[in-house]
């Protein structure tokens, strides 16, 4: 027997037809490429979106090939978002903090057709563009005035061909299961990976992340992605905005510290959401300009931990409620999210900041466990370590092109490669990739636990922790600072700073002062190339 209910495929041009229909006068703003501050609607952007279609089937685009972007946040990228993604082809972001070898690998992987860029990455992809076989045209996403900027005589206009093409285009009509986006993995441990991302998983993580649970976004909010759109897709804001119809404000190339500040007070931004690096860089704006945050109410922090500092600093010093999330490419991305539940909320505000620290729990669509080396299910008793492993319809299943053979476990999960330790609240915390991890005399020592810590100091730019070799104990935690601008310590004093905030066992064998501490693609420190540069290192005796 089957249901008698409609068949309503979920497939996301029907988020933006929402969009236009019901908040199509909704602002949304940009700070563009070219530099002015750019005003737009979702309407307006509807339109423009079917005006992309028919200029990329005019190209000869079908259904299911790969359509790439190298772009920042802004309209334009959301017109082509829903433009490729609209007529059944796949919308493959290009993250540009990649290596140059490492997108020409992804380009080529993908078979792109066509790539369409902002005016930033046009040197890069001038230099390699004898390495991308498969791509027949490349579109610079600006307008006629600013095209004497293309390196390319036979390079397509995005404005030229915008208005040259029809907004009368028919889009969805296939299967909720087709294609919609590509997005690679970074790279850290061999060749990145595709996640393919389905019409229906793509709208299922929408929805999860409008309840209160997750993002808990609405029309009265005014939200900015400052995380990036060839970031995981953006933490799904660019679908979950306009779901709600909440007024959207997109920072383009600029995410130093005062022209995000500009941003959020000038257009009276209440949510945004983006790596804790970036908030480091508008703390530090803030305090050297005594700012204030006058309508931001909550921010979401991913893509590495939270540290302390960072949360105390927007609760104390300007009133924002912070939570963290976590997630990965293959979870599409958001996983959990930090919102308290009833019994954590009536504790002492104190109380409160360790749970938000957490990286916190499991909404209805994803499903969560811990297992230890062997497989078994381990408890959750806040305590014991294991294995992070999720399933769930937005979770990947198999790696683009059969990457990395078979991914999920018997039972269909998939091991995040996180070890973590979930609690009796269902608050999950990691402690450290598993290739992170410290093993030290048989027990694991959590790099990022440390780290965190240390951020705390008032003299840290930044913070990492590596395991180094040690004759007896296998590996010990060697910690590096980078200062603040101006400032000196020596290691004693971050030493001291540690004592008592952690494990007598734990407290790093040595403190070494780095000029820059690596970030990868994605924001996190990128501890292989840390680990590259101490090769040899030995600990003082």
């Amino acid at each position: 027997m089957r249901s008698l209910m409609q068949d309503w495929p979920l497939t996301v041009d029907k988020i933006l037809d929402h969009a236009k229909v019901w908040h199509g006068d909704r602002e949304i703003v940009s700070r563009s490429v070219e530099g002015p501050i750019v005003r737009t609607s979702y309407a307006q952007v509807h339109e423009r979106a079917k005006r992309v279609s028919n200029a990329l089937k005019a190209l000869g685009i079908v259904p299911g090939d790969r359509v790439a972007t190298l772009a920042w946040n802004t309209a334009r990228h959301l017109e082509v978002w829903y433009g490729i993604m609209g007529i059944g082809a796949v919308c493959h972001t290009l993250n540009p903090r990649l290596f140059a070898e490492q997108l020409c690998y992804i380009i080529n992987h993908a078979e792109d057709r066509v790539i369409l860029t902002d005016l930033t990455f046009l040197p890069m992809l001038a230099e390699h563009r004898f390495k991308m076989p498969t791509v027949e045209a490349i579109i610079v996403m600006t307008d006629r005035e600013h095209m004497q900027n293309s390196p390319w005589q036979d390079a397509h206009c995005y404005e030229d061909l915008v208005a040259q093409s029809s907004p009368d285009c028919a889009w969805g009509g296939f299967d909720e299961n087709s294609p919609a986006g590509l997005c690679y993995t970074s790279g850290t441990t061999g060749q990145p990976k595709g996640v393919l991302y389905s019409h229906r998983s793509n709208f299922l993580h929408t929805l999860a992340t409008l309840s209160v649970e997750m993002l808990g976004i609405s029309a009265a909010d005014t939200i900015m992605p400052v995380v990036p759109m060839f970031h995981a897709n953006a933490w799904g804001l660019a679908f979950s905005g306009p779901a709600v119809g909440a007024k959207l404000v997109l920072p383009g190339p600029k995410l130093d510290g005062a022209s995000i500040h500009e941003l959020l007070e000038a257009e009276g931004v209440t949510f945004t959401a983006a790596v804790p690096t970036v908030w480091q860089m508008l703390l530090t704006h803030l305090r050297e300009t005594n700012g204030r945050l006058t309508t931001l109410k909550r921010v979401k922090i991913g893509g590495s931990a939270l540290p302390e500092a960072i949360a105390r600093a927007f609760r104390d010093d300007y009133g924002v409620e912070v939570s963290q999330l976590w997630g990965m490419t293959e979870t599409s991305p958001v996983g959990t999210i930090g919102e308290l539940v009833p019994e954590v909320a009536a504790m002492a505000e104190e109380a409160q900041l360790g749970y938000r620290l957490k990286q916190g729990r499991a909404p209805v669509t994803l499903e969560m466990r811990l297992t230890d080396d062997a497989g078994n299910v381990l408890p959750h008793d806040g305590v014991t370590c294991g294995h992070l492993q999720v399933k769930g319809p937005y979770v990947v299943g198999e790696y683009f092109k059969g990457d990395g053979g078979v991914i999920l476990d018997g039972d269909g999960f998939f091991d995040t490669g996180d070890v973590a330790t979930i609690d009796g609240f269902g608050f999950m915390q990691i402690t450290d990739r598993a290739k992170d991890i410290i093993k030290s005399g048989g027990e694991w020592i959590s790099s990022i636990a440390i780290e965190n810590i240390a951020m705390g100091h008032p003299k840290t730019a930044n913070a990492a922790v590596i395991g180094v070799p040690h004759p007896k104990w296998d590996e010990r935690p060697l910690l590096l600072i980078k200062l603040c601008r101006g400032q000196t310590a020596d290691k004693q004093e971050f030493l001291a700073f540690l004592d008592g905030k952690i494990a007598k066992w734990w407290m790093p064998d040595d403190v070494q002062f780095v000029d820059d501490i690596p970030l990868g693609a994605t924001g996190k420190i990128d501890k292989k190339r840390l680990r590259d540069q101490f090769t040899g290192y030995a600990l003082p005796s």
